[in-house]
This record gives C-alpha cells, sequence and structure tokens, in this order.
C-alpha cells in the first residue's frame, strides 16, 4: 500500500500564488507515475496535470497551462503542483494520486490510479 499526503492548499486572492505538495510513504520502492486531480464543488473530479516517474514528461489540461508546474523530488517521495495566477474557477479540493504504471504516456482518467490522497482545500477569491 501506499499512503498520499497533500498540503499547502489555503485561501488566496485571485492572481495569487500556491504551491501544493504531495508525500508518499508505505511501499515506496519505486517511482510511480503521478498525478493531481480536483473536485469543484457541485462538479465531477478531474485531471489537472501529472508527472511520469522520473520527472522526464508532464501534462496539464488546457485550462491550466502556463499557470500550473508539476515537478517532483523522488529522493523525498514528494511531488508537487506549482499554482500561479490563481483565478476564481481554480477553487477546488485538489487531490493527488499514484499510478502503478512505468512509461511516459499521458494519464489522465481516475481509474488509470491505484493510490488517492485525501485531499487539500484551494479556495481563491476576487
Amino acid at each position: 500500500q501506499v499512503q498520499l499526503v497533500e498540503s499547502g492548499g489555503g485561501l488566496v486572492q485571485a492572481g495569487g500564488s500556491l504551491r501544493l505538495a504531495c508525500v508518499a510513504s508505505g511501499r515506496t520502492g519505486r517511482n510511480y507515475y503521478m498525478g493531481w486531480f480536483r473536485r469543484a464543488p457541485g462538479k465531477e473530479r478531474e485531471f489537472v496535470a501529472a508527472i511520469s516517474g522520473g520527472g522526464s514528461t508532464t501534462y496539464y489540461t488546457d485550462s491550466v497551462k502556463g499557470r500550473f508546474t508539476i515537478s517532483r523530488d523522488n529522493a523525498k517521495k514528494t511531488v508537487y503542483l506549482q499554482m500561479n495566477s490563481l483565478k476564481p474557477e481554480d477553487t477546488a479540493v485538489y487531490s493527488c494520486a499514484a499510478a502503478e504504471v512505468s512509461g511516459v504516456d499521458r494519464r489522465d482518467t481516475e481509474s488509470d490510479y491505484n493510490y488517492w490522497g485525501q485531499g487539500t482545500q484551494v479556495t481563491v477569491v476576487t
């Protein structure tokens, strides 16, 4: 089993920045393919960003391209989501997820992932 714990959420004004972190523990002998998803109030959970196990390849949903950056520090078993130029529509619970897959293909659906964190709330106000 792998446990994922997110941190870094909070309340921020539009145009501001936040950096989310997701720390993995448990069975972490491999570098899992990692993703960030979010669920806004009254909406389905949606894909935000993903990064391959080695960190060489990243993917983003169109609405965050140029504003969000996913990265990882495998020595620290941590994945980050740097969020800049935040908008009210970015308000959501952000969750990280780990997939037991190899390779660098895009993984942007919930069923691709095996482990999930509890999530951290991000609220963007005007």
